[in-house]
């Protein structure tokens, strides 16, 4: 396998899908609600509260949690300690969701949008192979997925070091965990899913039948997220970086089956289930 003709194929679509405000447009906007109108919504009604029974409520679940995960909550009031703990714990699954999300919609389109558009039969006959045109496929599916996340992560990051840090003594955020969850677990599990939905859209007629079953695929994967965000409550790191070798086995080996089940047929049409 060559990776400069696999990163040819990534370029291409990368270059189609960036023309593309019909999928920029609506990828932003999902970005923009997970990572900052639901977090600044969160954080200001728990910072700024002034209700005695809400920070009641505030420490009364705090007592509820487990000695390790209270040990992790840094803050001297209920509402320090609830912010802190809803910024770095409750809403990292967000990591995960939304570049899923974002990915899913063009690894659905990866293979069937090819046979839509007439161009698979090129593909099917140009020089590279199946492996190369799958990895490259799979490249331009994570990329706009992750670059979200980055961008997203960033401004997550600035906006709850201005509304928590005051109440925590200072900056925080990233922390280690969230670090990791960035690095080492998000690009697996992204990998992971779309071992499976590229498969899927090799195998389907349409494009709106592979969005149907990407939104399946990427349940579990959703699902498997608020199970990341529940470890990092124990032991941030150890959990990220647990999670993350699980990930990156499982992606790797989705990966190989992925590419060994393409073949020219599907790019021709001739391999769907019909």
């Amino acid at each position: 396998m060559k990776w400069t003709r696999v990163m040819t194929v990534a370029r291409i679509d990368l270059r189609r899908l960036f023309k593309s405000k019909d999928y920029w447009v609506p990828m932003g906007f999902l970005a923009s609600v997970f990572f900052i109108i639901i977090p600044f919504g969160l954080l200001t009604v728990v910072t700024s509260t002034t209700s005695n029974d809400l920070v009641n409520k505030i420490g009364e679940l705090l007592q509820t949690l487990p000695g390790p995960v209270q040990d992790n909550v840094v803050g001297s009031s209920p509402q320090a300690r609830g912010a802190y703990m809803l910024a770095v714990y409750l809403l990292a699954p967000v990591a995960i969701v939304v570049p899923l999300t974002i990915s899913s919609a063009v690894g659905a389109h990866a293979i069937v949008g090819e046979r839509e558009q007439g161009t698979g039969e090129f593909l099917a006959h140009s020089p590279l192979t199946i492996r190369e045109i799958f990895m490259g496929k799979m490249l331009a599916s994570v990329v706009p997925g992750f670059i979200a996340t980055l961008a997203g992560f960033f401004v997550y990051s600035l906006l709850v070091n201005f509304m928590v840090g005051p109440l925590v003594g200072g900056w925080f955020f990233p922390t280690a965990g969230w670090w990791i969850l960035i690095i080492w677990v998000v690009p697996p599990f992204i990998a992971m899913a779309l071992s499976v939905i590229l498969w899927v859209s090799s195998k389907v007629r349409s494009t709106a039948a592979a969005q149907q079953a990407a939104t399946l695929v990427s349940l579990p994967v959703i699902i498997s997220a608020y199970a990341v965000s529940s470890g990092l409550l124990i032991n941030p790191v150890l959990a990220a970086v647990a999670i993350g070798i699980v990930a990156w086995v499982l992606a790797i080996a989705g990966l190989a089956i992925g590419s060994r089940s393409l073949n020219r047929e599907s790019l021709l049409g001739f391999g769907g289930d019909g």
